[in-house]
């Protein structure tokens, strides 16, 4: 009964490696549509030192492939400098259609200022002023976001 614990434990933290990212809850506000309909998921904004990290998700239109492999869009993780008004995207995961996503490829672009109207500095509102979601259209889950952003690519 001893053993039992830990092959338990092993099992568990196991268990938690293989769980897909989007199977985990998230807030998924639109926070706009251009090229790609851009979902920012407020339920991972986190302090970062004199910033903030926050995950994103980008829609591409429903016919998006590479070499016969449908994708719904990709992650990424960006940090934005609230009061420099900076961001940066840290990386790109695409999701392949149904879900499935990754490896995650690092962005070494580094920071750049979030120009008005576009994606960064919708999303850094979203990061650095809560209180944005409020008004924001708002989703539970990706297949949802996928859903709703291809509805407004598509208009």
């Amino acid at each position: 009964m001893r053993l039992m614990k830990p092959v338990l434990f092993v099992i568990l933290l196991a268990l938690s490696v293989v769980v897909p990212a989007q199977a985990a809850e998230v807030r998924l506000a639109l926070t706009g549509v251009g090229r790609f309909a851009v979902f920012a998921d407020i339920s991972s904004i986190q302090p970062d030192g004199d910033g903030v990290r926050m995950r994103a998700f980008q829609v591409v239109e429903d016919s998006f492939a590479v070499d016969g492999t449908g994708y719904w869009g990709g992650w990424s993780w960006w940090r934005f400098d609230c009061a420099a008004h900076t961001a940066d995207r840290l990386d790109f995961a695409a999701v392949r259609t149904g879900g499935e996503a990754g490896p995650a490829v690092a962005d070494a672009a580094g920071p750049y200022e979030a120009s008005p109207g576009g994606d960064a500095a919708e999303l850094l509102a979203m990061a650095c002023r809560p209180e944005t979601a409020a008004t924001a259209v708002e989703v539970g889950s990706l297949a949802e976001a996928v859903s709703l952003g291809r509805e407004r690519l598509a208009d």
